[in-house]
């Protein structure tokens, strides 16, 4: 479908409207659902997901920010139990491989982790990027021509904070080859696999992250992140 484009200055500034701040619970509520969303794993429930639920997370996907507006996601929804064993196989082969890298004193604890819910949740999506929509280069891409990808990292954003306000959890499968998925699912070459989420009703989660409750990792503290005008200079909170 071919688009075309407009400079109409008026008709911009008539769309403009008043940007005024949330209300307190407004924010507050924006706040939680960041500060409490969890990769779920274990948790998931059997109960199916209502259509219009899961159309209400695509629709929040669908409203993330994209350099250019290239929109370049798609959303594969996964229900078929037979398409998720075979994706299971494959991030059971993976986790193999992984493991296998780890140091000897880490695998033991690597192997009781619950690294996945792709059986047990009752949907999985694949959330993809098209790099050509809209051409091969587009606005704001030329520089930065991986834009495309972080654009769908805000899709896949979107959609898992809107499932948290939902009660609604979802995990983030990354130990999949690439190449596995394209044949289960039939991606084309030229689409990019960004995300493979499990997604379904929770009872529970995890008050803090489970990798840190289980002590593989643990939260860095956010001073030591953040640097003033230039790489390496540390922000100085000093008083006086």
């Amino acid at each position: 479908m071919a688009f075309e484009p407009a400079n109409d200055p008026e008709a911009a500034e008539a769309a403009l409207v008043a940007s005024a701040p949330f209300s307190a619970e407004e924010r507050a509520a924006v706040y939680r659902a960041i500060h409490t969303r969890r990769d779920v794993r274990d948790e998931f429930l059997p109960d199916e997901l209502p259509d219009e639920a899961v159309m209400r997370l695509l629709d929040a996907a669908h409203h993330a920010p994209s350099v250019g507006f290239m929109q370049p996601w798609n959303f594969l929804l996964i229900r078929d139990r037979a398409r998720r064993e075979a994706v299971h196989a494959a991030f059971e082969r993976a986790a193999a491989a992984e493991e296998a890298l780890l140091p000897p004193e880490r695998r033991a604890q690597y192997r009781s982790l619950k690294l996945q819910g792709i059986l047990k949740a009752p949907l999985n999506v694949c959330i993809t990027c098209d790099r050509s929509r809209h051409g091969t280069t587009g606005l704001g891409r030329t520089q930065q021509p991986e834009a495309d990808l972080l654009s769908t990292a805000c899709a896949v954003q979107n959609f898992w904070l809107a499932a948290r306000a939902e009660g609604i959890g979802v995990g983030w499968v990354s130990i999949l080859r690439d190449q596995d998925l394209r044949e289960i699912l039939g991606v084309p070459a030229e689409i990019a696999i960004v995300a493979y989420l499990c997604v379904g009703r929770v009872a529970r989660a995890y008050a803090r992250p489970e990798l840190e409750v289980r002590q593989w990792a643990k939260r860095l503290p956010l001073e030591e992140l953040i640097f003033s005008d230039q790489w390496g200079k540390h922000v100085n909170n000093s008083k006086g």
